[in-house]
């Protein structure tokens, strides 16, 4: 394995002589200004550091942010985001499988855009960002320079303001084809073993891959600016070495085969000049037009400390004082439950995302099994194997803000949950931690106990973190974002067999719920649909509960008797039933269910975790109800499939009408 920090992303061995390498990363500013193409360049961004391991992409995911839709900025920057996903991932012919799409007011000014890439590497092939050999030439590949993306680095560290929009330089402009040409001669290069080491030209271009490069070899580089392949006249140096062009690499080839290398990016159209050398000397040295430029020791500055380390103040928020004191048993219970779900199912946070991933190319590549609306993870089959991966994004981010430690913890288990529902045992995470303003004491306690509960999280379930990113200054003028740890989770299949969807397909199966509901409504989309409410406490993620549910559901699924998994967590129990009836290809199907409690409207929205609903043939009661008790999961069967409606206890619901409410809001706002 490769863990965080090592290299351009996290690799994890799969068995069989593969590997995956995977990552996930934002690119929250430069979306809120241009959409377009800030998204599109978050895309092009994370698929280099995966191509630049040596592993070919096989599948992106992401998770967006917006605020309110009801407001025409966000429709906006919705719809850009979206598009510009779908173009770049589309035309690199990359499937993007998966992910999540989130509302709230407190992403109003700021939106959040974090893309992952998945890609796969067969043992011995993979590449790493070092330089390393004297006189080794150093080697600028791709796309030529000009000044777009110039401070994009240090933009992401600013707060959102209206000032802002004068940023609109700093955001990168992609170009799918070139990356994808970029992608094919990369691949080449390392397979042929002509090259020590390779980098991404990502945040603060040649400047950063330079430094680190030579820190991780402890070498230095001497560097001749006046070589790099320039797309604009009368640029400075500063210019040149700051530049965040997309579509660009720095190489170090090994002396012998510059010749070859060289060959290589000339027969896919790409630039290839060599700028400089590795030096023994620990010292990159920069020259522009014959006039020493800079001078500095990479180590110090990449991995000897040299930077600033801070230990920055933390403070409870205040805030948290009064959501506390919320008592669910307070509110009243809604005088129609019925047309209470309705409103829920319609939330654009419950409603389904199929008008954003109708856009993009799931099935390119043709490995795709499960992908968007399919179960609760997408699975991607390993050619040459009977193996398969399955890949989650996932963060309640009203829970991090209500409770940051339990919503950092809900968020590892709800995606290591969503893994296991298909079928995969969790392996590992890579994660996105979204926050505002560091320096805001609030903030920082904040950052501090949601990476506190994510790494309790990831030691239970055995999951460790193999590298991500951290976005600050996530801020509008008049407040931070939620809290946003994003977790993006890597699990295995061994068996195709043993891949799980999560709709209901056989007339006549029972229905049986997994888990102990403890009528949590705190921070839940029941709270803020219905009541107009954000407080109480999240629900509690009891660990040592959620990987005995995690083992009976394995165990289940490998013995052939699960015909469908789906977790309930966003809008309870209610809605991964109505989930279940009409998310199948084909006619949805309707069930029978009494769902017991002590209100209606608790039992039916309850979020409390570690709960899955599954559907399971009648004659295989008796063996399911034994693998739970060996595991020590409380089970109930709730009622059958069948018929054309969905009835729970008294409410009865049209499947037609449910599918309307859950498929058509997003559509119609967006029209």
């Amino acid at each position: 394995m490769v863990g965080a920090g090592e290299e351009n992303a996290g690799l994890v061995d799969i068995g069989d002589g593969y590997a995956i390498a995977f990552k996930i990363e934002s690119h929250n500013h430069p979306s809120a200004v241009e959409p377009y193409q800030g998204a599109a360049t978050g895309v092009g961004g994370i698929l280099r550091d995966i191509f630049t391991m040596g592993a070919r992409p096989i599948a992106a995911l992401n998770s967006l942010r917006f605020g309110s839709l009801e407001d025409a900025r966000t429709r906006f920057l919705f719809n850009g985001v979206v598009e510009g996903i779908a173009d770049y991932g589309n035309c690199f012919g990359v499937p993007t499988v998966a992910g999540e799409v989130y509302f709230d007011e407190s992403y109003q000014g700021n939106p959040l855009v974090n893309a992952m890439a998945v890609g796969i590497v067969k043992h011995g092939a993979t590449a790493s960002a070092t330089a390393e050999g004297e006189g080794n030439p150093v080697i600028i590949v791709g796309s030529s320079t000009g000044r777009d993306g110039i401070h994009g680095a240090t933009f992401a560290s600013e707060e959102i303001s209206e000032k802002s929009e004068a940023k609109r330089p700093s955001v990168q402009v992609g170009d799918p084809f070139t990356e994808k040409l970029l992608l094919e001669a990369t691949l080449e290069v390392i397979r042929m073993g002509y090259i020590v080491g390779i980098q991404d030209m990502g945040a603060a271009g040649i400047s950063c891959s330079t430094t680190e490069m030579s820190a991780k070899g402890n070498h230095g580089m001497d560097i001749d600016l006046t070589k790099v392949p320039l797309r604009e006249t009368g640029m400075t140096a500063y210019e040149i070495m700051l530049s965040e062009s997309q579509e660009r690499m720095l190489v170090v080839a090994k002396k012998e085969f510059e010749k070859e290398v060289k060959e290589v990016f000339a027969k896919w159209d790409l630039h290839c000049e060599t700028i400089g050398h590795v030096t023994k000397e620990r010292l990159v040295r920069v020259k522009y037009l014959g006039e020493e430029k800079a001078s500095l020791d990479p180590y110090d500055l990449v991995l000897g400390g040299g930077a600033p380390q801070y230990e920055r103040e933390t403070k409870r928020p205040g805030y948290l004082d009064e959501t506390a004191k919320f008592d669910q048993n307070l509110l009243p219970v809604p005088a129609d439950l019925k047309d209470a779900v309705l409103k829920v199912i319609s939330s654009p946070n419950i409603a389904s995302k199929k008008w954003v991933f109708r856009q993009y190319d799931s099935m390119v590549r043709t490995n795709t099994v499960a992908g968007p609306g399919a179960a609760d993870a997408a699975v991607i089959r390993i050619k040459e194997t009977n193996k398969a991966i399955s890949v989650k994004t996932d963060c309640n981010s009203r829970y991090v803000y209500l409770d940051p430690r339990e919503g950092g913890k809900s968020a590892v288990a709800e995606a290591a949950r969503n893994v296991v529902c298909t079928g995969a045992v969790p392996l590992a995470i890579t994660n996105c931690l979204n926050f505002g303003n560091p320096y805001k004491p609030e903030i920082y306690w904040q950052f501090k106990e949601a990476v506190g509960g994510m790494g309790e999280a990831c030691r239970h379930f055995d999951t460790p973190v193999t590298g991500g990113n951290v976005s600050f200054y996530n801020e509008a003028p008049t407040s931070a974002v939620y809290p946003t740890p994003v977790i993006g989770m890597l699990g295995l299949i061994e068996d195709q067999a043993h891949i799980t969807g999560m709709s209901f397909r056989n007339e006549g199966d029972l229905i049986v719920v997994a888990g102990e509901d403890l009528e949590e409504t705190g921070g839940s989309e029941y709270l803020k649909v219905i009541h107009g409410v954000v407080a109480g406490l999240p629900p509690r993620c009891d660990l040592e509960k959620e990987k005995k549910l995690h083992a009976l559901t394995l165990e289940a699924i490998r013995e052939g008797i699960v015909n469908s998994a789906h977790d309930i967590s966003e809008g309870g129990l209610i809605t991964a039933l109505i989930e279940s009836c009409i998310t199948v290809d084909g006619d949805p199907l309707g069930a029978e269910v009494q769902i017991a409690g002590s209100r209606g409207d608790f039992a039916l929205f309850s979020e409390t975790q570690g709960r899955i609903i599954f559907s399971i043939p009648g004659g295989e009661r008796e063996k399911f109800e034994s693998i739970a008790a060996k595991h020590g999961v409380p089970v109930v069967v709730i009622g059958t499939t069948g018929g054309d409606a969905l009835i729970v206890n008294d409410l009865v619901f049209d499947l037609t009408e449910l599918k309307k409410k859950y498929y058509d809001t997003i559509p119609e706002i967006m029209a």
